[in-house]
C-alpha cells in the first residue's frame, strides 16, 4: 500500500535547514566563548565586548556566580552539540524525522527549534 506522504525533507529543504543551524551555531558558539570567558576572567577590552550579546552577558555576569555561568555554559554546550547532531541527520537524510513516530515533523517546529527529534505530539507523550 503506497501513501502519498513524505517520508523526508528534499535536499533543497535540508539545506533551508542547514543554513538556519549553522547560523544558530555561529552564534551558539560564540555565546559560548563569551561565557567561558567570563568563567575565567580572562576577557579582556577587545572588540568582542562591544557586541550587543556581550553586554547582555557581560550585565547579567555581573550577578551570576561561577557555578551559575558554568552551568549555563554547559547548557550553551549541549545546545551546540544538539545543532551539530542535527548537521549529521541533514547529511543522512534523516533530519526531519520524529524519531517517535517516523513521521516528519512540521517546518514550522524546526524552523523555530531545528534541533527537534521528535514532534510536538511525541514530545507531549512523553510528559
Amino acid at each position: 500500500m503506497e501513501t502519498n506522504e513524505k517520508t523526508r525533507y528534499s535536499d533543497a529543504e535540508l539545506e533551508e535547514f542547514r543554513a538556519i543551524i549553522n547560523e544558530k551555531l555561529e552564534v551558539a558558539k560564540h555565546d559560548y566563548e563569551l561565557l567561558k570567558a567570563t568563567i575565567s576572567n580572562t576577557d579582556g577590552n577587545d572588540v568582542a565586548d562591544t557586541s550587543p550579546t556581550f553586554k547582555v552577558l557581560e550585565e547579567g555576569a555581573a550577578t551570576l556566580s561561577k557555578e551559575e555561568s558554568g552551568r549555563m555554559a554547559q547548557r550553551q554546550m549541549k545546545f551546540i552539540q544538539s545543532l551539530r547532531s542535527a548537521l549529521i541527520r541533514i547529511e543522512n537524510k534523516t533530519y526531519g524525522v520524529c524519531r517517535e513516530t517516523g513521521s516528519l515533523i512540521p517546518k514550522e517546529r524546526l524552523r523555530a527549534v531545528p534541533h527537534a527529534t521528535l514532534s510536538i505530539e511525541a514530545k507531549q507523550g512523553q510528559k
